[in-house]
């Protein structure tokens, strides 16, 4: 126990930096910049990608040696990998072609509220 020294883990800092200025040039390029839509998207996946490295090398332990020789759980990463591209298509699929609340049917306060503003339109 005398022997214990209180170090600080360099790759979390660095992870974590990184994470964050990575975080930060997506944030300014989606609210921040005038580069065409295309741009930015293709920026922001990018830095996604590279985010994730990053999350997998420097916190998730990918390539120590005291995970079994530089074993890599690949069957949890295909699934992990898997759920993320099932929720990052639904996501996507939603609010593409998602709904806008106006259903279309015979709700009597939408017709009624139309009613009245074309009363209110024609002089009546």
């Amino acid at each position: 126990m005398a022997n214990s020294k209180k170090r600080v883990p360099m790759n979390h800092v660095i992870g974590f930096v990184l994470s964050l200025v990575m975080t930060l040039v997506a944030a300014w390029a989606a609210i921040g910049s005038d580069l065409p839509v295309t741009w930015i998207i293709i920026g922001i996946m990018i830095l996604a990608l590279l985010q994730a490295g990053v999350q997998l090398f420097m916190f998730m332990h990918v390539t120590e040696a005291e995970s079994g020789n530089g074993h890599v759980p690949w069957n949890m990463m295909f699934h992990g990998f898997a759920l993320a591209g099932i929720i990052v298509a639904g996501s996507l699929f939603t609010m593409s072609f998602g709904f806008d609340h106006d259903h279309g049917g015979g709700g009597g306060d939408h017709q009624q509220h139309e009613e009245q503003e074309q009363q209110d339109h024609s002089g009546h």
